[in-house]
């Protein structure tokens, strides 16, 4: 018989990575490959959990929920659907384990405690070498937080789901000593209507995301349904202890959205204000190479995103800060260029109480000009080459006004995969107002391990030997290039 990968599913846990246990640390830190589940957002609470175990090379598994709430035109309807989601992510790891690699499935809470680990469990536990990391469950949490006791001597406590009927639940409540009811978000306002039925309201606390960063405890019948998230629960504690009253969610306050520019790449291009913000988080938020950039703190929640979600992200950002979580949204070089300042300001106006400041950054054209010289000596232009966000036509008609007013040009997003004749149309705009004669600087990955620098011309700039990794600096009648091949705008104009 062949021999196989063997199969973990491990607890992290209620959110705050030092109770993960020593074993799931272990495990994760010895995993081939890591799989962890996410909505379509791509953000995964498991991996932030686990982020400051894990190690270079290994191979991730996102695990990608189809759909969570909405509906589906799936002929098997909501269950078929996610029916052929676990079978898919069942075979997907499978081939992982028939090729020998240690498979680490993460799970927040309790792995086997309403975990999607359990799904993948039921598929796979028979046909590998399989074991269960136990972990410290949201319950635990939250009545850690509160600080008292969930049961005593012979007392019972139930475990409810708040997606059961409203007269189950007060049922439920009404014969038992002690509750945790989970999955609130939607379903608060049934749970709070069956807590008042089963006349438990007025000993009911919320507890939401317990241990996190945005961690919020309050008496249940006070808090607000509009904002409540799926990471809540609400807790009816051991009859027996009334002594302690835990100090409400005041204390805490509400958090801070600080938009933070990384610079171009690396340590030494980040500014001290850039690193005190940074050191300030609770959470960071941003496209995941970005948020890669930043040394690892077991004590911050690091939420990883796609390049194409900014609004999402922004709103996301906020709803932490909301919530009393101080965070940081990372972008690269500028936050304010091309990048994440102005899509959290534009959804910050639905959160009037959540204060944002924006920490600059080095941004790209600055980074390439002080390599090659001072190319942006005199006046210069500033234009995205993306049509992606706006029509061609406008990009056009931008480059034509620009080069006539003889302004030197930083071209961002010149190309990439999907956009490959936006340059070479760009160049011959350009060319119609600018000599074949005039200096372009081509600067790949300033700052990073990749760095390159070309000094061309626009007569003879070649379009296919730039990417989406490069910024382009196109110079103005009076930009010169010296005899060691620095480049430079002079100050006074003729």
């Amino acid at each position: 018989m062949a021999l196989t990968g063997r199969l973990y599913g491990v607890g992290l846990g209620p959110g705050d990575p030092e109770l993960v246990t020593v074993k799931t640390a272990r495990l994760i830190g010895e995993a081939d490959v890591i799989a962890y589940h996410a909505a379509r957002h791509g953000r995964s609470i498991a991996r932030s959990i686990a982020l400051p175990y894990m190690k270079d090379g290994q191979v991730e598994e996102l695990l990608l929920y189809p759909l969570t709430t909405e509906t589906t035109d799936h002929p098997g309807g909501y269950q078929g659907a996610l029916d052929d989601f676990y079978a898919d992510c069942a075979e997907r790891l499978a081939a992982h384990l028939d090729a020998g690699r240690t498979v680490v499935v993460l799970s927040e809470g309790d792995p086997l405690f309403y975990g999607s680990y359990m799904h993948l469990h039921k598929r796979l536990a028979h046909r590998y070498p399989t074991e269960v990391v136990p972990g410290v469950t949201s319950v635990s949490a939250a009545s850690a937080v509160l600080g008292r006791p969930l049961v005593e001597r012979d007392e019972v406590l139930t475990v409810l789901p708040g997606t059961l009927p409203q007269d189950v639940l007060a049922e439920r409540l009404r014969d038992t000593d002690s509750a945790a009811v989970l999955k609130l978000g939607r379903t608060f306002g049934k749970v709070r209507q069956a807590l008042a039925e089963a006349g438990r309201l007025d000993d009911a606390w919320y507890v939401e995301r317990a241990t996190m960063g945005a961690e919020r405890v309050a008496p249940l019948k006070d808090v607000d349904a509009e904002g409540v998230p799926y990471f809540s629960l609400a807790l009816l504690a051991s009859p027996a202890e009334r002594t302690f009253v835990p100090s409400p969610q005041a204390a805490r306050g509400t958090g801070e959205v600080a938009v933070v520019g990384l610079g171009p790449a690396g340590r030494p291009w980040l500014t001290p204000e850039a690193q005190e913000a940074l050191a300030a988080a609770t959470d960071l938020v941003g496209y995941g190479p970005y948020v890669d950039r930043v040394a690892p703190n077991p004590r911050q929640r690091r939420h990883r995103t796609d390049n194409r979600v900014e609004a999402e992200r922004a709103r996301h950002a906020l709803e932490l800060a909301r919530e009393g979580a101080r965070v940081a949204v990372v972008s690269s070089g500028d936050p304010g260029v091309f990048a994440m300042a102005s899509a959290v300001l534009e959804v910050a106006a639905d959160f009037p109480g959540v204060p944002v400041r924006v920490v600059p950054g080095v941004t790209a054209a600055q980074a390439v000009a002080s390599r090659i010289g001072a190319p942006l000596g005199h006046d210069y232009c500033v234009l995205s080459l993306s049509d992606l966000l706006k029509p061609w036509e406008v990009v056009a008609d931008r480059i034509a006004a620009a080069a006539r007013a003889d302004l030197v040009l930083a071209i961002y997003n010149p190309a990439s995969k999907s956009r490959t004749w936006q340059l070479a149309a760009a160049r011959d705009l350009l060319l119609e107002h600018r000599g074949p004669e005039t200096p372009v600087v081509v600067g790949r990955d300033v700052g990073g391990p990749e760095e390159s620098l070309t000094v061309t011309t626009l007569g003879e700039l070649d379009p296919a030997r730039v990417d989406m990794r490069c910024l382009l600096i196109v110079g103005s009648s009076t930009t010169r290039v010296t005899g060691t091949g620095q480049v430079y705008t002079p100050r006074r104009y003729p």
